[in-house]
C-alpha cells in the first residue's frame, strides 16, 4: 500500500508502538515481554493530507485524537466470528419450530 494518499477526514488505519519490549513490565510472560506492545486504530485523518508512512493524528468514531503511522487507506475489516458451530446453527430451526407452534 506504498504510495497511497489520503485527504481530511479520510477513513484510515494507523499503527503505533506503544511499548518497546524493554518498556513491557516483568509481571507479563517472556513471549509477552519480548516483543513490543502495538495498536491499529481506525479513525478520519486530521491532517490535510498525508501518505502511507507519515506520522498523523486521527479522529475515532468515539471521538479519541490518536497519533501514529499511516498503514492504510480506507482500511476494510477482515476479522470473522471462526467457523459456524453445528450447534448453534440449528438453534435457528428449533427457533423456527418454536415460533410456529406459538402462533
Amino acid at each position: 500500500m506504498s504510495g497511497e494518499t489520503a485527504g481530511k477526514d479520510a477513513w484510515v488505519q494507523i499503527h503505533a508502538v506503544l511499548l518497546s519490549p524493554e518498556q513491557r513490565s516483568g509481571k507479563v510472560p517472556n513471549n509477552t515481554r519480548a516483543v513490543p506492545l502495538e495498536m491499529w486504530v481506525h479513525g478520519f485523518l486530521l491532517n490535510d493530507s498525508a501518505r502511507v508512512g507519515d506520522e498523523v493524528e486521527v479522529e475515532t468514531a468515539i471521538g479519541r485524537v490518536v497519533r501514529g503511522k499511516l498503514c492504510n487507506c480506507s482500511p476494510a475489516y477482515t476479522h470473522t466470528y471462526g467457523r459456524t458451530l453445528p450447534e448453534l446453527a440449528e438453534l435457528g430451526r428449533h427457533f423456527s419450530v418454536l415460533k410456529n407452534t406459538l402462533q
